[in-house]
């Protein structure tokens, strides 16, 4: 009687113990964050690591990578700045090389929003260069996303926007299309 008594608690001490491992192995996929990430006097920082896009001018085709660091302002609203390299692909010439840097004004907003989520409205304006021309151009860019937040600091982003850029490097005078992009963003506190 003694032995299978002991035997029974053994057993289910282990099956606990084997279930509180599976539970604390346990991949996290969201996390309630409400407004804490967005709050005035926090930073932004992260950026689009596959923004994909096309030209509707030059039959073109472009990857971009764009770190971002922002700081908030006011609760929900960040500026920054925000670099951009990429590469174009471009019908019937030379591939280029792009580089640029803009400051962005980022608004988190109200409508949509979940505990777990938040979209958002980014726009930017800056100057872009190419590897095949010497001039600066002006760049524009309008982009809605979603930032889904996997934990209370880190948030996954999907965009897709509008980008302009007026030239004279290798597409003419000006160049337009849409793009999209997948990210991600670390929210810092800011000093209390």
């Amino acid at each position: 009687m003694r032995k299978s008594l002991l035997s029974a608690a053994f057993l289910s001490i282990f099956a606990l113990g084997v279930h509180a491992q599976k539970i604390e192995t346990r991949p996290q996929h969201s996390a309630n964050v409400g407004l804490t990430p967005i709050k005035q006097g926090n930073w932004m920082v992260g950026g689009s690591l596959a923004n994909i896009g096309y030209s509707f001018e030059g039959k073109a085709f472009n990857i971009n990578l764009q770190p971002r660091a922002g700081y908030f302002v006011s609760n929900g609203i960040a500026i920054g700045a925000q670099a951009n390299l990429g590469f174009t692909a471009v019908k019937g010439t030379d591939n280029e090389w792009n580089y640029g840097i803009a400051p962005f004004l980022r608004y988190y907003l109200p409508q949509g929003a979940s505990s777990t989520g938040r979209f958002f409205a980014q726009g930017d304006i800056g100057i872009a260069g190419s590897s095949v021309g010497k001039d600066v151009s002006l760049a524009l860019g309008a982009n809605l996303g979603y930032a889904h937040f996997i934990t209370q600091t880190v948030a996954l982003e999907v965009t897709a926007g509008y980008n302009y850029t007026k030239s004279n490097v290798n597409l003419g005078d000006k160049a337009s299309g849409l793009g999209v992009g997948l990210g991600f963003q670390i929210y810092l506190p800011g000093k209390k």
